[in-house]
């Protein structure tokens, strides 16, 4: 079986590693020839997954078409703000009946969709699902035990991929709420940017906890608004996810908060960090959402006046602590 992988970051580079260890013929793109050359020659991803060798059947390419032409499946991993013109590119090339799987996280800030509903707006009549949960790159390559879960509307799909994703080091759940899944994926990255900038602001555990606990609330209640099954927050691509990202010093977006907590700006977090830090765009979308589907956010909304409008962070831990009083609802915890 031929596999594409599009998309020749961290993630990307992982999963062909991971691919390539069950035997499958796996073509990785890059959208920089030069990389390309790179990883021909070394074999290994020196920049993002560093100590990791690709071995195996694996072709490395420049060439989208190449990558593409009779693969059973496509995997996108590239960062979400590029995924609308990957996909447009990828409409040239695709042939009926391919499967595509997005295991990017994110969503499009200029049209506040989901990056399946980008996908599906230039390739119309493909078969979609993804693929998300807690799974930093660094671990997956190195075969250390993880689950995933890869949703989609078509269970075929999500039948075919969890056959050829799982070994005795990934394990794949399938659901059907495609939806629910990438607003957790999404949504994760902002609670862990402001967890990053509460530990950098040297707050403790009962604050990340905090965070946590109350994040999920936030996550579960705008992916309702949108239509996702309460339930699956509760799993790997909510609750999960979220752990992970909150608690991880693999994690970008917590490694960016931290460095902004301790008083950098964002561009000089993010230019730190060296990676993309899918938990700004996605705070900016998130933050229009809630305000679309009139959904209480508070910790999105301290997020975005912190990274978006200069707000001091002292200052948005005084306006989170310093809200009116309430009880904490059966509407606000999951229904585990």
């Amino acid at each position: 079986m031929k596999i594409a992988v599009i998309g020749s970051g961290s993630w990307g580079s992982a999963i062909t590693s991971l691919l390539a260890s069950k035997g499958f013929e796996v073509f990785l793109w890059s959208w920089l020839e030069e990389e390309t050359q790179r990883l021909k020659q070394d074999r290994e991803n020196k920049e993002f997954l560093p100590g990791i060798k690709l071995d195996g059947d694996i072709t490395f390419s420049h060439d989208m078409g190449v990558c593409v032409k009779d693969a059973s499946l496509i995997v996108l991993s590239t960062p979400s703000h590029a995924v609308r013109n990957i996909a447009k590119e990828l409409a040239k090339h695709i042939a009926p009946g391919q499967i595509v799987l997005n295991i990017a996280k994110g969503l499009e800030t200029s049209t506040l969709k989901r990056l399946s509903e980008v996908i599906k707006d230039e390739i119309p009549d493909v078969r979609l699902g993804v693929m998300s949960g807690p799974s930093h790159a660094e671990e997956v390559a190195r075969g250390i035990p993880t689950a995933n879960v890869v949703a989609s509307d078509d269970e075929e799909i999500s039948l075919v991929v969890q056959d050829i994703f799982m070994n005795n080091s990934f394990r794949v759940y399938t659901s059907d709420d495609m939806l629910g899944a990438e607003i957790g994926g999404a949504i994760k990255n902002v609670i862990a940017l402001a967890a990053g900038i509460a530990v950098g602001l040297g707050c403790g555990d009962n604050t990340i906890a905090a965070l946590m606990t109350r994040g999920i609330a936030e996550i579960s209640r705008l992916g309702i608004a949108l239509g996702a099954k309460q339930e699956t927050f509760a799993g790997l691509t909510g609750i999960g996810d979220l752990i992970v990202t909150c608690m991880s010093n693999h994690s970008r977006n917590r490694r960016a908060g931290v460095l902004i907590g301790q008083g950098k700006t964002l561009k000089e977090a993010t230019d730190e960090v060296h990676m993309v830090v899918e938990g700004v765009n996605a705070c900016a979308a998130a933050h229009e959402l809630a305000k679309k589907y009139n959904v209480s956010m508070p910790i999105t909304e301290c997020a975005y006046r912190v990274l978006f409008e200069n707000m001091p962070v002292k200052d948005s831990v005084a306006q989170l602590m310093g809200r009116a009083k309430r009880a904490e609802s059966e509407r606000d915890i999951i229904n585990w």
